[in-house]
């Protein structure tokens, strides 16, 4: 099989940027990804994004993007897989490349999200589940969702809310150090436990918010140090009443055992993770679901610190969806980011020796799964 390599990355400070519109965002990300790789030629690009018809009346990405940095009429095309849109944009690349077709190609991801007041944003954001169901006209949310996954992990495992807190102090002390993340100021563990209610038992700092950025990356078949190992794409169930086992991710599970085996690893030889995170309680269950951890032991791993930077499971050194934020378009191509930055020895919280690194990406409830893994050559 042919080898596929990073050649390049880029991306914009997340938050609440009133001032830059979508374009701009994706542009500068995009140029920043072309300058890393030294401005090569560009067959392709794909950009992952969510809402940008809905929420910021603006479609047509791909084209907007390579008219904008000038890339003529390489073809182009706009990636929707809600909250996976990222990683679905980084996959078709990557399979673009493989099939032959191209050489080089533009993964970019953004997201405007801060312009839209918050039931407006919540509404659009339920476009992700399934309109026709029965738990939709129930009023079920995406806190809602990631709620009863949080009651039910605790009835059957003994964690606690404490837990998720220790998930939420944690990815905002990695992203303290983040200087393109959100919310780098910093928390303590009580101000996480009494923060306002979303749904019980998530809190605010429980979940992801809503953000403005957007983030590249330059895939290449023209050998660079880092190499794409594994990228694999996997479907769950889109009800939460056609879900087996609540506890277990079915997208993400299958996703990556499609990775490891494209890979010819395990969880075992990971040296750095990048999970999305877009509730506390996902990224307990997603671990579990990939293999890191035995099914409801995740949150004993977080309790005992094995998931910070320096544990034995470096999770969301980047400050992870919680902290670093959510622009939903960007959010996959970020983890890809945050990886590379790792595995070429300059990533904020640094993992000591790190040389081959996961990226998982959900979408909906579990619809949607990327999983991609990268290794530092030499």
């Amino acid at each position: 099989m042919m080898d596929i390599y990073v050649s390049g990355i880029g991306m914009t400070r997340f938050g609440k940027l009133q001032d830059r519109t979508l374009k701009d965002l994706l542009v500068e990300a995009a140029s920043k990804a072309l300058e890393d790789a030294g401005n090569p030629r560009v067959d392709a690009i794909f950009v992952g994004n969510y809402m940008g018809g809905i929420a910021y009346k603006q479609e047509i990405l791909g084209a907007l993007v390579a008219n904008e940095l000038g890339l003529g009429d390489v073809p182009s095309a706009k990636v929707e897989g809600a909250c996976a849109s990222g990683g679905i944009a980084f996959r078709q690349a990557y399979l673009g490349i493989l099939s032959g077709e191209y050489e080089t190609v533009l993964a970019v991801g953004g997201e405007k999200m801060k312009q839209i007041p918050t039931a407006e944003i919540t509404s659009l954001l339920n476009t992700g589940m399934d309109n026709q169901s029965n738990e939709k006209y129930a009023g079920l949310t995406f806190p809602g969702f990631f709620g009863v996954v949080a009651n039910r992990y605790m009835h059957e495992t003994g964690a606690t809310k404490e837990h998720l807190a220790m998930i939420a102090l944690k990815n905002r002390e990695n992203a303290v150090n983040n200087p393109l993340a959100q919310f780098r100021e910093p928390a303590d563990l009580d101000e996480i436990m009494n923060a306002k209610m979303i749904t019980e038992p998530l809190g605010l700092f429980d979940c992801s918010p809503t953000t403005d950025g957007a983030a590249a990356v330059v895939l290449t078949k023209h050998e660079t140090d880092i190499r794409i190992l594994a990228s694999a794409q996997a479907s769950g169930p889109t009800q939460m009443q056609n879900i087996e086992d609540l506890l277990t991710l079915n997208a993400v599970k299958r996703s990556g055992e499609l990775a490891f085996e494209k890979a010819g690893l395990g969880p075992e030889d990971i040296d750095v993770v990048e999970i999305h995170d877009c509730f506390s309680i996902t990224e307990i269950v997603a671990s579990e679901s990939l293999g890191f951890f035995e099914r409801g032991k995740g949150f004993e791993a977080v309790a005992e610190g094995r998931t910070k930077p320096d544990g034995d499971v470096p999770i969301n050194t980047s400050g992870g969806l919680l902290s670093r934020g959510h622009p939903i378009g960007a959010t996959g191509i970020a983890q890809i980011y945050q990886i590379v930055q790792q595995l070429r020895g300059i990533a904020p919280n640094q993992v000591e020796g790190a040389r081959i690194g996961l990226a998982q990406n959900l979408g909906g409830t579990g619809a949607y799964s990327t999983v991609h893994i990268l290794e530092r050559l030499g």
